[in-house]
């Protein structure tokens, strides 16, 4: 472990992928157990996301899961990864934020992202369009002034209004100049484009206004990391969700994730196997060595506060041990004391 790593802070997204042979109801049990597990490893937060109409993602309604994973654990912060504003009345989010604050004060992160139903069918089922991801800035703006209680229509978001939930803003390039001008802490993938994330940043960190929110920047890379005591082992906790992308992009839907000795390149289609073999590389796998080695470099390159951790798979098993290898590498010291409502975390608006 270096002191750059042990400075920075380690948290997990999990997406509630369903696998093969266990369903939707499984994969939501799923990321409550493991919102308990890694509670246990010392990681600093436990986000889940938000899907519509996907095969191979259980968690479509990221706040109500986020009050169960809440409910499981005792310390560890979370949150959403995000919640897609577009898809949602502001009033509403903040209502929803405004209750989780309530029940669990000083441990909730409202994560916020702009994107829209993946297909036109769920963007339909939603009452949304492409063009509703253009207001994003304008609806996070509603969404803080419910908690300000600035809203101009006179109505009072309860019991949101008064409440400090820390924002962040889940984005690549127009959404880190919303996050900039809106002075919130970044969330920024992935880890395969190196470039365009490091070009992000330095734009956010470039045009950050201080707000009520955050005094300074604050950056958060999210991607995927996988640890194992062999090279060959930690590729293959990669290989089902490389294999469920390439199907995605080749057929248009996001199925479960099938057992990587089930994969075979050789039945792929050359298109499927260009896609696959790609999303294959990129992200930080290897032993502890060397994923530290990697996460050295990105660090240094990006300064980021903080890594934010998604890998899925279909051995859950071998999944905790990528997690249990990564904290024991970053030094993560196991779960701290519950935190204080009026502590740095719990009580100001700066808490992150």
């Amino acid at each position: 472990m270096t002191a750059l790593i042990s400075r920075t802070r380690f948290s997990v997204l999990d997406r509630s992928r369903t696998r093969e042979g266990h369903g939707g109801p499984e994969a939501l049990r799923d990321t409550v157990r493991l919102a308990r597990e890694v509670e246990e490893l010392g990681y600093h937060r436990f986000w889940v996301s938000e899907h519509h109409g996907v095969p191979g993602v259980a968690g479509s309604a990221p706040t109500v899961l986020a009050a169960a994973v809440a409910a499981a654990t005792r310390t560890i912060r979370v949150g959403t990864g995000g919640v897609m504003l577009p898809n949602h009345q502001p009033l509403v989010v903040a209502e929803q934020f405004g209750v989780l604050e309530s029940l669990f004060p000083g441990r909730v992160d409202m994560g916020l992202g702009r994107s829209v139903g993946f297909t036109g069918g769920v963007r339909k089922a939603l009452g949304r369009g492409k063009e509703d991801a253009e207001d994003f800035g304008a609806q996070i703006d509603e969404l803080l002034g419910w908690f300000l209680g600035t809203s101009p229509t006179g109505v009072h978001a309860r019991p949101a209004e008064g409440l400090t939930v820390p924002p962040f803003v889940l984005a690549m390039g127009e959404g880190a100049t919303i996050a900039a001008r809106a002075g919130l802490p970044l969330v920024i993938g992935d880890l395969r484009g190196r470039d365009r994330m490091r070009r992000g940043i330095d734009h956010y960190r470039e045009h950050f206004r201080p707000s009520a929110w955050a005094s300074e920047p604050y950056v958060v890379i999210s991607g995927t990391v996988a640890v194992a005591d062999t090279p060959e082992r930690a590729r293959r906790l990669l290989i089902p969700e490389a294999w469920s992308m390439a199907r995605s992009r080749t057929r248009g839907t996001f199925p479960p994730l099938p057992p990587a000795e089930r994969v075979d390149p050789s039945t792929m289609t050359a298109r499927e196997r260009d896609l696959y073999e790609s999303g294959l590389g990129g992200h930080i796998a290897g032993t502890e060595e060397q994923v530290a080695g990697e996460l050295e470099t990105v660090l240094k390159e990006t300064g980021a506060q903080e890594v934010l951790v998604t890998t899925s798979t279909h051995d859950r098993t071998a999944l905790l041990e990528s997690y249990r290898r990564l904290a024991a590498l970053a030094g993560l010291a196991g779960p701290a004391d519950a935190p204080d409502p009026a502590g740095p975390e719990g009580g100001g608006a700066a808490r992150r």
